[in-house]
């Protein structure tokens, strides 16, 4: 399972909201696509996490693999959508 923590600027949360929205269609057209959840704080309304399910047989192919044109495009987006840095875990 790989996931992320990230806040969002409050004043561009419609613009990542369907910007999360594309990169998980776009994610759902891989192979080795299993699952992804969106999870939003109860207590802080700009925090969200991102849980996503791959089928790939470890993390180096994992990351390897992320390496896609619509991952480029979104994450390109993220420093004026965000309030800082992601947090990711695997």
């Amino acid at each position: 399972m790989f996931y992320v923590r990230l806040r969002v600027n409050p004043e561009r949360m419609d613009e990542w909201l369907q910007a999360d929205r594309g990169i998980v269609d776009a994610m759902s057209k891989e192979d080795t696509f299993l699952s992804c959840t969106l999870h939003r704080d109860a207590n802080d309304p700009t925090l969200f996490t991102l849980y996503e399910r791959w089928a790939e047989p470890d993390v180096a192919t994992f990351l390897a693999r992320q390496d896609t044109p619509y991952r480029r495009d979104y994450e390109a987006r993220l420093p004026d959508l965000l309030q800082g840095p992601r947090e990711p875990q695997v």
